[in-house]
């Protein structure tokens, strides 16, 4: 099969079970679908408390984390937890309900990311 074609159409084969309708590689082995891994220090993670637009309560941000959404959703659920309080994941940024700044940064750099605190 060169670049041109499409493969034969085969999406299970009994030797190796699933196939990429793709590539027609299998499953397990396919890369054409899945986002490629970022290692966690991949850049500098930005936390900082913002008020703006919220009525006055505070919210912890997060931005800058390189994970793919379901990483970056469990890290959210993480920091959620530690923090014992509510909170989002959007557009790449965690958002965690009330001041935990300095408990996020001290997370974040335990588990090896780059982590400072802004504004």
């Amino acid at each position: 099969m060169n670049g041109n074609q499409k493969p034969d159409g085969v999406v299970y084969s009994t030797e190796s079970g699933r196939m990429c309708p793709r590539c027609g590689v299998v499953v397990a082995a396919c890369r054409c679908g899945r986002p490629a891994a970022v290692t966690p220090s991949a850049g500098t993670v930005r936390v900082y408390k913002e008020t703006k637009g919220r009525q006055g309560k505070g919210v912890t941000v997060v931005q800058g984390v390189a994970l793919d959404p379901v990483s970056l959703a469990q890290l959210g659920k993480q920091l959620r937890t530690l923090c014992g309080s509510g909170g989002t994941v959007k557009n790449g940024t965690i958002e965690v309900q009330g001041d935990h700044v300095e408990r996020v940064v001290e997370h974040l750099n335990q588990r090896g990311m780059v982590a400072r605190r802004v504004r």
